[in-house]
């Protein structure tokens, strides 16, 4: 694979994946939902996946959606489906294989440190308050299933986490979807999203450095 040239590519969905979904579904029908899920469900649950888009795919569902594109009542429960499935997938991907994982060359240790960082600070929340985290949504289930967190905390988190990450974006897509403003300026609606996403991490960012500014070791 020419990693040169599938990167431009990707940002390229990324910023106009309203565009690009709505070519698809006018093009393909059916075989958008399979897409959507494939999407949702790689991005949740495989962590060499957390560069796929998340919100900004799932507003722009909801825009789709409200344009008549897609069927919101199918669509909504689809993608739920995908996000749990996904977390669950990537938990126990952490809880029996991560030691080897970890190891390997290609694996992004900061990622995973970071996520660390985030679940020492919100506990188990961390699996739901992740669900709205670029990279860290990726690496929550892994680090909760490499650190052995118990299956049934783990899974009510992640259901009450995948039905507020979908629900709650794709009904705001679908809400305001079809406003002029946000049709004609779709590209910077998406970078918001991934700025405003992006806060948490930012945060924490710098708190982390302001701690060890203001206690040297």
């Amino acid at each position: 694979m020419d990693y040169r040239r599938s990167m431009p590519q990707l940002f390229d969905f990324i910023l106009h994946v309203d565009k690009h979904l709505q070519t698809f579904a006018e093009e393909h029908r059916t075989a958008i939902y399979i897409l959507l899920f494939a999407i949702v469900f790689c991005e949740t649950g495989l962590v060499v996946t957390p560069f796929l888009p998340g919100d900004s795919l799932l507003f722009a569902v909801g825009a789709l959606a409200a344009q008549g594109l897609l069927r919101i009542e199918l669509i909504i429960p689809l993608l739920m489906g995908a996000a749990i499935l996904g977390d669950n997938l990537n938990y126990w991907i952490g809880r029996r294989s991560g030691d080897w994982m970890v190891t390997r060359p290609w694996f992004k240790r900061e990622y995973l440190t970071k996520t660390e960082h985030f679940f020492v600070k919100h506990g188990g929340r961390a699996i739901i308050i992740a669900r709205f985290v670029p990279i860290v949504r990726t690496f929550a289930p892994f680090t909760a299933g490499f650190g052995q967190m118990h299956y049934s905390r783990f899974l009510a988190f992640s259901i009450g986490g995948g039905l507020l990450w979908v629900g709650g974006i794709s009904l705001l897509g679908y809400a305001l979807g079809n406003l002029p403003f946000i049709k004609s300026n779709f590209k910077l609606v998406s970078l918001l999203i991934i700025a405003v996403s992006l806060l948490p991490i930012l945060i924490e960012v710098i708190q982390h450095k302001s701690a060890a500014k203001n206690n040297p070791p």
